[in-house]
């Protein structure tokens, strides 16, 4: 398909590094599982290892290194880049194209690199920026998951500072301050903009 085009809605939510991006999206789904129109959130590939309670395929593709390589060497990555200086992130085509292709929408929660390049290739996405209260509540929300090195933990935060920077890039900035209240406006900003798809999703209460 021309990535310039799309059937569908594909909607762009990016933020530092622990904000709850991924929690708030995966609340939205849960809550309109079974209205219309359709989304679902691609899921990413990683060559981090999975931590405590994740499963390949449902959080992310835990994929090897070689893997990865592979893939973007079959131009088989809508996007991808080297995150915290080891790891490779991204996003496959597979998890986003034929989905467009078919009418269901698709929403991507990367980091900030990826959605500057899934701009570019989708001028027509909804793009959203989460961002923490505060610096000092991200460090916090990133030490309470218990499964990060001291040194993650600061290479994280530094990467917070550049990525909040980039957050007028975006079409609208949403404050993860309390999990609802997010939710209820991530909502409204798909509905706002989607709402010529019709469904509850787009309801304008």
């Amino acid at each position: 398909m021309n990535a310039t085009t799309a059937s569908a809605p594909l909607i762009v939510v990016s933020g530092p590094s622990g904000v709850g991006k991924t929690t708030v999206v995966e609340r939205l789904l849960t809550q309109m599982k079974d209205q219309l129109p359709p989304l679902r959130r691609a899921i990413t590939a990683t060559t981090r290892p999975p931590r405590p309670g994740e499963h390949d395929g449902r959080d992310y593709h835990f994929w090897s290194r070689e893997q990865f390589e592979k893939a973007i060497a079959e131009q088989q990555m809508l996007e991808y880049a080297i995150v915290f200086g080891n790891d490779y992130y991204g996003t496959p085509k597979s998890e986003v194209e034929p989905y467009l292709a078919q009418g269901i929408g698709v929403i991507l929660v990367i980091d900030v690199q990826g959605a500057a390049r899934v701009r570019e290739l989708f001028p027509a996405c909804l793009s959203i920026f989460i961002a923490p209260p505060s610096l000092a509540e991200l460090e916090a929300r990133l030490r309470g998951r218990n499964d990060t090195a001291e040194e993650r933990i600061a290479r994280r935060l530094r990467t917070a500072h550049q990525e909040m920077a980039e957050a007028g890039k975006f079409q609208h900035q949403i404050v993860n301050r309390d999990l609802e209240q997010a939710v209820r406006e991530l909502q409204q900003r798909i509905g706002d903009r989607f709402h010529c798809l019709g469904g509850s999703l787009c309801s304008k209460s």
